[in-house]
């Protein structure tokens, strides 16, 4: 492997640099700093990605006609890292990391010619329709049904932990057009407009006490069938092809690095730097350094037209896992002011230590109550996408032949 950049990439990674310096505000800054999801809320992902639209960079996985940017693999490693480094807020990748790859690979021209460009302006803000309360890891048991209607499908059933549904206008959806055959023949993928007669959004509070999730119920909801993506009855396949990128899409090792660098600097700061916590950051490090050298092969592999196939479950695996490690680190390093609960904190000698002047708990760039919050909500990490259990399943399968 060649580890030395070019000139150009070097220069790259400076106007990469500078961009962000110009760009990214100190707002969204601190908003990443606090965020305890995966998922930047629509305000905040709408705002930066208006910013990377501008500037051509907030595809660059796609074709260069839909929006993409036809970056080498060492441009879109240095674009990940130099985000992650200075704290940029991620995108919400239900669009352009999910439903985008979906209609590219799948999709008709017209409907990519529609929702492509909606995607990238935000006019479409996007959710999931996957899992429902008996139908999870295995998703193809899912019985939401859509029945046909002249050109429309009717579509009654519900779907759980959805993702922002309270915040999107549109959902990329399964639902069972068929019973007759094994569960993973009669599905099929189409497009939901939130806004129809009979969809009800109910909220799912996370054990964080946050708004991130919801429960989706349709009731009579009349889909055009002009929404279906791929062919009727083999959504399936579409399916398993998004949730590659969903498992794989995303670079883990970046930002688990910046996190990384986060903890090593804060306790180093705080005298807490002993050498048994030095040894746990340089273990997570080099791990995370190994995931991030996978990435970069599946990035090749990707920039050469293929698809993430058995890596995606490989790295949903180890970068979910090493994410909730992290947290677990973050509340070792932050001890008692991690409680998820905090009573005000005073002092006549001044500032409790470990806490601001306002006598906020600070732990690296978040507070310590947030380190509580991103634990909790990082539990929910080796679930979502199909449970890790079930990625080791595929692999052992896909890989090994077992």
């Amino acid at each position: 492997m060649k580890l030395a950049f070019t000139r150009d990439e070097e220069a790259f990674r400076a106007e990469v640099r500078d961009f962000l310096d110009r760009n990214l505000t100190a707002d969204l800054r601190a908003y990443a700093r606090r965020m305890t999801s995966v998922y930047s809320t629509k305000p905040i992902a709408m705002e930066w990605q208006r910013i990377l639209v501008k500037q051509g960079w907030a595809a660059p996985s796609w074709p260069v006609e839909y929006g993409g940017t036809n970056w080498s693999v060492a441009q879109r490693y240095i674009f990940d890292v130099e985000m992650a480094r200075a704290g940029a807020p991620p995108l919400s990748p239900m669009g352009i990391g999910m439903c985008g790859p979906a209609l590219i690979g799948h999709g008709s021209k017209a409907q990519k010619d529609h929702y492509l460009p909606r995607i990238l302006s935000g006019e479409d803000f996007w959710c999931q329709g996957y899992s429902e309360p008996h139908a999870g890891s295995d998703l193809a048991a899912l019985t939401m049904s859509a029945v046909e209607d002249g050109d429309h499908y009717v579509c009654n059933g519900s779907k759980i932990w959805t993702t922002h549904a309270h915040e999107a206008n549109m959902m990329f959806c399964l639902v069972r057009t068929d019973s007759s055959g094994k569960q993973q023949q009669g599905i099929t993928f189409i497009l939901i407009d939130m806004n129809s007669p009979g969809v009800r959004v109910d909220p799912i509070l996370m054990l964080s006490g946050e708004h991130i999730q919801n429960a989706v119920f349709f009731t009579d909801v009349r889909v055009p069938k002009a929404n279906v993506i791929g062919k009727v009855n083999e959504g399936w396949t579409v399916a398993k092809y998004l949730l590659e990128f969903e498992r794989g899409g995303s670079s883990y090792g970046p930002r688990l690095l910046a996190r990384l660098r986060s903890l090593r600097q804060i306790a180093a700061e705080e005298g807490l730097l002993d050498a048994d916590f030095a040894r746990k950051l340089s273990q997570a490090e080099a791990e995370a350094q190994t995931l991030e050298a996978a990435e970069l092969q599946m990035m090749s592999e990707l920039a050469g037209g293929g698809t993430p196939g058995l890596k995606a479950s490989m790295m949903k695996i180890r970068g979910t896992e090493l994410s909730q490690h992290l947290t677990e680190l973050g509340l070792e390093l932050a001890g008692a002011y991690a409680a998820p609960f905090q009573p005000h904190h005073t002092s006549p000698g001044g500032p409790v230590p470990g806490f601001d002047g306002a006598n906020t708990p600070l732990v690296g760039p978040e507070s310590a109550v947030t380190v509580s919050a991103k634990y909790l909500n990082d539990r929910a990490g080796s679930i979502y996408a199909g449970s890790n259990e079930i990625q080791r399943g595929i692999l052992s399968k896909g890989q090994l032949g077992l």
